[in-house]
């Protein structure tokens, strides 16, 4: 069994615990992973990789992710989202007009001094273990991209909800705070959940009742997504029927043996007729050396 599930993770469970769950659900031995973590109150698509899906972590991590935010003006809270002690409030004089005139401030290249509840580490400790304990330490800004904030709508009681599309290393908690700071009143993120990454999309999520039922049915492999279906960023290069004895031993893969020349990139997938054979990379030479190898002759 390998593949990606796409998992939509509930509120109150870790990402591990979404990694547990479907680990007791498949046959002992196979390996489980998630592809990017979720925090425990954050909710939405969780990629579970199973098998060799988790030897592609790398190269999915970093696509662009979609969440809806919801940010509460006039409050803020020491973690900067509801799970935190209120630290300050403030009368709100500002509604739906200027929350949508002070979102693009936020869309580009930003700096972000990250959150002290976060899991960076500082001197070997966990930032949000500092916290825990009343300790603080000084964080330099962070430059990380924001592509698109968008205006859901308003919800009433200074609630909004936004739509942020962003890269890695964006903290959502920490751009609602900003953005209750750049208004003049506070704010904090009140819910979090994330509707996409990557290719891999909130409607096409199982939930964990889903995944339990089709766990009892035998039948969880039906809901796997192909290893190669998330990869489609990276170029391709294809290697006919004689090639096999190469490709099943991981041995580089000469030019001469590639239907088309190798583009000069980091990375590429690598197929055996139409079969995906793994991440390979491409040499001054022409050939390609494998990075991955994920061949597997019985899926043929």
């Amino acid at each position: 069994m390998n593949g990606f599930l796409i998992v939509n993770k509930p509120t109150g469970r870790t990402s591990s615990d979404v990694v547990v769950f479907v680990r007791k659900r498949l046959p002992r031995g196979i390996t489980v992973g998630h592809g990017g973590t979720l925090d425990p109150e954050a909710s939405g698509v969780l990629p579970v990789c199973v098998g060799s899906a988790a030897r592609l972590f790398d190269y999915i991590i970093d696509k662009q992710k979609t969440y809806v935010a919801r940010l509460k003006l006039g409050v803020e809270t020491d973690t900067q989202d509801a799970t935190g002690q209120v630290v300050r409030t403030l009368p709100v004089t500002v509604g739906e007009a200027e929350v949508r005139a002070a979102l693009g401030r936020f869309v580009g290249d930003i700096e972000q001094v990250p959150p002290m509840y976060s899991a960076l580490k500082r001197d070997g400790k966990r930032l949000y273990k500092l916290a825990r304990r009343g300790e603080t330490v000084a964080l330099e800004p962070r430059r990380c991209r924001v592509d698109a904030i968008d205006y859901l709508g308003c919800e009433g009681d200074d609630t909004h909800r936004l739509q942020i599309r962003c890269g890695k290393g964006v903290y959502i908690r920490t751009l609602c705070h900003d953005i209750g700071r750049a208004l003049g009143c506070g704010g904090h993120m009140q819910t979090l959940e994330r509707t996409a990454a990557g290719i891999f999309r909130i409607e096409d999520a199982l939930t964990l009742e889903a995944v339990d039922a089709l766990a009892q049915r035998d039948d969880l492999s039906s809901a796997l997504i192909p290893l190669d279906a998330p990869l489609g960023h990276l170029p391709a290069v294809r290697v006919g029927e004689r090639s096999r004895h190469a490709v099943v031993n991981g041995n580089p893969l000469r030019a001469q043996w590639l239907e088309a020349p190798a583009p000069q990139v980091d990375a590429v997938r690598v197929y055996l007729e139409d079969t995906f054979a793994g991440i390979g990379q491409p040499l001054p030479d022409g050939s390609v050396r494998f990075r991955a190898m994920l061949y597997q002759p019985e899926e043929e």
